[in-house]
């Protein structure tokens, strides 16, 4: 676990991070990602191990305006209260590693004890010398559960 990542967020590989949904009854994965990454790239999949997938952009399809009311609809899409454990995803770990830290800052204003893990590598990774993603590192090339939409 890296403590790099910012006060209130640490920092797993995908294989760690499916490890702590695997393991933990009260964790959920929250992908950050735009609607038609989600789409048209696909989505973790995390039906064998009983957990919740939760969608909520970050940023907005097109303009990649941050989401202002991000925290409460995470918070909404898991039932009204924020998990103790919460993993986020993006496509490379950038954006997902801004909005753990948002999350971490907007619970703990709240008297909220969250812990927030960034997934590194994102869903797709880094890019490749021919500048594609998916082929080096991340939650697909790791070859963890996915599914196309």
């Amino acid at each position: 676990m890296s403590t790099g990542a910012g006060p209130g967020v640490s920092e797993l590989s995908p294989e760690d991070s499916w490890n702590v949904l695997a393991e933990n009854d009260d964790a959920v994965l929250v992908d950050v990602r735009t609607r038609p990454e989600w789409a048209f790239v696909g989505l973790p999949n995390l039906e064998s191990v009983g957990r919740r997938l939760v969608l909520a952009e970050w940023r907005h399809f097109p303009d990649m305006a941050v989401n202002t009311s991000f925290a409460e609809a995470v918070q909404e899409e898991c039932g009204g209260r924020l998990p103790a454990t919460m993993l986020f995803i993006c496509r490379s770990g950038a954006r997902s590693l801004e909005a753990a830290r948002h999350v971490a800052a907007w619970a703990r204003a709240r008297g909220q004890e969250v812990q927030c893990i960034n997934v590194a590598e994102g869903f797709e990774g880094d890019l490749n010398d021919d500048r594609h993603r998916g082929e080096g590192n991340g939650w697909k090339a790791r070859g963890l559960p996915w599914r196309q939409t």
